[in-house]
């Protein structure tokens, strides 16, 4: 046989029980062992950070949802409201809208929407923040800003029939400052500001 043949049949044969190896290492051993390394240690971040509530999943502390009036896509006054999404809070369709800050189409929907969340809430719109009208990159951002939820209090205390420091303090104790000091902004997680405030006018 060829020499130059059996050398290139030789290297053939190498590369292929290295790509078997390597297939076998990368491809199952090694997500096997991360998969079991963050079950072990991380077990509710490695299945989506989920909560439950009477036993139920209510959703996800880390994917925003609507809180709107069941079969409507109005608020319901009950409610905490999250940041505005234009996917829906679809977790598969998440992106922003593209529109620069300069941009007519969107001026004019924050602007309606900044006149929505002063009425819906029965404050000025000076005092509406500026993630209570606008979304965030991922369009689900799980939450809002301590001014944007202290803004909602008094509507939410009053639907609920309860003292509105009771309902300030479930923010206050739920307002998480910024990540090592300073990564990050102050901010509320809606999901679980709700369950907290279901618990208290349940109570």
């Amino acid at each position: 046989m060829n020499h130059s043949v059996v050398n290139t049949s030789r290297m053939l044969w190498a590369a292929l029980r290295m790509l078997l190896v390597l297939t076998v290492v990368t491809g199952v051993v090694y997500p096997l062992v991360v998969t079991g390394i963050g079950q072990a240690a991380f077990h509710d971040q490695a299945n989506g950070s989920m909560v439950s509530v009477e036993g139920k999943e209510a959703g996800s502390k880390l994917i925003g949802q609507s809180w709107n009036l069941p079969g409507t896509d109005k608020p319901d006054p009950k409610w905490f409201q999250g940041r505005p999404s234009n996917s829906g809070y679809d977790p598969l369709a998440t992106g922003s809208g593209q529109l620069g800050a300069s941009d007519p189409t969107l001026i004019k929907d924050v602007r309606a929407a900044k006149k929505q969340v002063a009425e819906f809430n029965g404050v000025p719109e000076r005092q509406v923040p500026a993630d209570a009208v606008t979304g965030s990159a991922s369009a689900i951002d799980p939450d809002i800003s301590p001014q944007y939820a202290d803004l909602q209090v008094k509507r939410v205390a009053e639907v609920n029939g309860l003292p509105v420091a009771q309902v300030r303090k479930l923010v206050d104790d739920r307002t998480r400052g910024r990540t090592l000091g300073f990564l990050d902004q102050p901010r509320v997680n809606v999901l679980e500001l709700n369950i907290a405030l279901k618990e208290l006018a349940d109570g």
